[in-house]
């Protein structure tokens, strides 16, 4: 036997056994017709240790944290906690008070301009930002410029997906405040050179805030080797539950930062006519949070540190390397976004005379499962001078035969449509 038929038999009994992880792999879209899972990016699915986590914590352990000082109370509050440490290890925060519990990425970065940008930014403040921004990196800057008047700037996405790095350092020529940038985009796929774009926003005096949601959960990312100041990802990308993510910030940042909310939990004392708030993490948490959900991302972390990160990443590249080969081989696809090289496990196209919509619910038919729209990044399609693109997104748990299932369904939407 070849030495390459064997790593690909190995490569396949691996992806096998993690399939056999996740039990919504089980089920027939309709009868015969399994399910093809592309649609990560948009949420990931949760295997049987997420599942079960979250289930044990409400059989076992359901109660409110913080607060209480019976058995189930400490308990909860315990398994809380640890998935703060455990999610801290994950992306090498140097302590676990820098992990702020939120409902997801977008509430993450409205933290960040509600907080940090109502506190230190003023009228004429330069933020920049890109043009592949998803909506949640440009709407809270949007509303914090017609507030305040802060001016707002884009680095450019050149025509094969890249962000233009000399724009990016004339923009940094006129002292911008704040830098903040998608490390994965979600509709192209470019894996932006996060650390070199920090370094130069802080040789330029601006904090940095990275949107981390399609990174975290595909490869290795070290907040301290990168040096971000902020960094926003969301569990239910990365096999956890719906409903919880993080912002993570440099204790002085977070330390120097008003509240977001008010209420329980991120108080130390409350008086009738004034308060102090609670220490890191607790000023940024206010009321009874996601529990389960906490516990829920703990036990998604450690499952995907058991597969490993880098061998999650390999698999995806050598995934998106064979779509991006299958796709152009279909006539009338535009494939958006970079080479392989530079991308992670997106791929968005059109197909010549059909809508992306029509595209998505023939697949459907099949069992393969894509989005299509504009992903939350209009600007962007704006760019490319298109209304929308139907969007594959990949993980540790597809195949290279179910990138042939979509390119089949693909040809046959081509026949349909003539």
């Amino acid at each position: 036997m070849c030495t390459c038929l064997l790593i690909d038999i190995l490569t396949m009994l691996n992806i096998n056994e993690i399939r056999n992880d996740f039990p919504i792999f089980q089920r027939e879209v309709k009868p015969g017709v399994p399910l093809v899972y592309l649609d990560s990016t948009a949420t990931s699915q949760k295997p049987l240790a997420v599942i079960e986590a979250m289930n044990d914590f409400y059989r076992r352990s359901n109660a409110n944290i913080h607060r209480g000082v019976h058995t189930l109370a400490e308990e909860a509050t315990e398994l809380y906690e640890q998935s703060r440490v455990r999610i801290a290890r994950f992306i090498n925060a140097s302590a676990a008070h820098q992990i702020i519990y939120t409902r997801n990425t977008t509430e993450s970065i409205n933290l960040v301009a509600y907080s940090w940008g109502r506190a230190h930014l003023k009228a004429g403040d330069l933020v920049i930002l890109t043009e592949m921004e998803h909506h949640s990196n440009l709407v809270p800057w949007h509303i914090l410029q017609a507030e305040r008047g802060i001016e707002l700037e884009f680095i450019p996405v050149t025509d094969d997906g890249l962000l233009d790095l000399e724009a990016y350092k004339t923009l940094l020529a006129r002292s911008p405040k704040l830098v903040s940038f998608a490390h994965m985009s979600n509709v192209l796929g470019t894996i932006n050179p996060a650390a070199e774009i920090i370094r130069l926003a802080h040789a330029a005096g601006a904090v940095t805030v990275v949107d981390a949601a399609q990174s975290v959960p595909h490869f290795k990312v070290d907040v301290q080797a990168l040096e971000a100041d902020f960094l926003a990802f969301s569990a239910h990308k990365m096999c956890g539950p719906t409903g919880i993510g993080v912002l993570y910030g440099k204790t002085a940042l977070l330390e120097s930062m008003p509240p977001f909310l008010g209420g329980g939990d991120m108080i130390k004392e409350v008086k009738l006519r004034s308060f102090r708030p609670n220490s890191l993490p607790y000023k940024f948490e206010a009321g009874t949070p996601a529990i389960a959900e906490a516990v829920g991302f703990g036990a998604a972390v450690d499952y995907l540190t058991s597969v490993g990160m880098d061998a999650i990443a390999a698999h995806e590249h050598e995934i998106t390397e064979y779509a991006l080969e299958r796709l152009e081989e279909v006539p009338g696809v535009r494939v958006f976004g970079p080479s392989a090289q530079h991308k992670g496990g997106v791929t968005a196209f059109t197909l010549d005379g059909v809508h992306p919509h029509d595209v998505a619910q023939i697949l459907d038919r099949d069992g393969v499962a894509v989005r299509a729209g504009h992903h939350c990044a209009q600007p962007l399609h704006e760019k490319f001078g298109i209304p929308a693109s139907s969007r594959a997104s990949f993980y540790l748990y597809n195949t290279k035969a179910e990138i042939d299932l979509l390119v089949n369904g693909i040809y046959k939407v081509k026949e349909m449509f003539g």
